[in-house]
């Protein structure tokens, strides 16, 4: 398929710039994926379309101040780090801008010298890997001097860090959160449990990866980033156990789904296992695992709106798309949300 299969153009106005002050009264928009069928609802109204001996499956994981803003040592310019990928002990692969200041050898501080790093080598994209050093924990140092990195589509500041971690956030890892679960409160998943549906947790580490742009024409062209991922025996065990009763697995999210979708035998079960997943989801895949999927709405040519387009079909993710924006529907990471059932 040709990467302007996916292209649909967003009014700027429709970029949620701000969350709003109750997670679970986003607008859900509710798509049957077989029938075509669109429906209007409130996202704490998913309980009604949950049925007892199903199962969600959720992102567990939380999004570190990755974003670091320093000097160079000696010269004193201005320098900003991404995290993006920890690779052993205190070597990360970050994100530097500018990239001329960081040749091989370079070093950088942060918070007053609090934070120190330098570059070790240069990758084939241009990536840095650095080594950082540090007094106590690293974790502890990161949270004084490092800033949630938030997408690049917004640009207003974020008050409260909180409220780009979803409420179940329990390991630290990710440079972006998995954004569908943002909807969910304590309150609407104890519902949810007491209903009879299943959660089960599962982790991957989100990484910038997922705002990088598709560039090849040829979608199947397209290099994934991998990601680290992990599944427990009791995540398993829960997944496992719907699919023998005959409930819905249901993905909370494009990342649990790949990380359901990495891990599921042919005959959709899966197994506890870690490690890293660069699945490419797109038309034409056929899904093992996943039975639903609750979702944000993503942009125009890139990889999100592919996966959810190989769940639901091309031309109704599509025709959906257009009657969201048609009814002012927010969009992206602070957005509304769609459930394609």
């Amino acid at each position: 398929m040709k990467l302007s299969d996916f292209y649909y153009e967003l009014p700027e106005e429709l970029i949620a710039q701000h969350p709003i002050s109750d997670r679970q009264m986003s607008r859900l928009l509710v798509l049957d994926r077989k029938t075509g069928e669109i429906e209007h609802r409130i996202f704490r109204d998913i309980i009604d379309y949950l049925n007892p001996d199903d199962c969600l499956v959720l992102n567990d994981t939380r999004v570190i101040p990755a974003r670091l803003l320093g000097r160079k040592e000696g010269t004193g310019g201005k320098i900003e780090f991404v995290l993006i990928k920890k690779i052993d002990g205190d070597i990360w692969e970050v994100i530097l801008k500018p990239g001329r200041r960081a040749r091989v050898g370079s070093r950088f501080e942060f918070g007053n010298g609090e934070l120190r790093a330098e570059v070790l080598e240069i990758d084939d994209e241009g990536n840095r890997i650095v080594k950082f050093e540090y007094e106590g924990v690293f974790e502890e140092v990161l949270d004084r001097v490092g800033i949630i990195p938030l997408p690049p589509y917004i640009t207003a500041s974020l008050e409260d860090r909180e409220r780009y971690q979803t409420v179940y956030a329990r390991h630290n890892g990710s440079a972006a959160a998995p954004t569908a679960g943002l909807h969910f409160t304590e309150e609407l998943l104890d519902r949810i449990k007491k209903k009879g549906i299943g959660l089960a947790f599962v982790t991957l580490h989100v990484g910038l990866g997922t705002f990088r742009p598709v560039k090849t024409e040829n979608i199947e062209e397209h290099k994934m980033h991998s990601e680290y991922f992990s599944i427990d025996e009791n995540a398993s065990e829960i997944i496992n156990g719907t699919r023998r009763k005959g409930g819905r697995v249901i993905a909370v999210g494009t990342t649990s789904c790949r990380v359901i979708e990495t891990v599921s035998t042919e005959d959709g079960l899966v197994h506890p296992c870690e490690g890293w997943t660069d699945i490419f989801i797109y038309p034409g895949y056929r899904f093992k695992a996943v039975d639903a999927l609750i979702t944000n709405f993503h942009l125009p040519e890139s990889t999100l709106i592919m996966l959810v387009s190989a769940l639901a079909g091309r031309d109704r993710i599509m025709k959906a798309y257009q009657e969201a924006i048609k009814l002012r529907y927010r969009f992206f990471s602070f957005g509304d949300a769609m459930f394609i059932k």
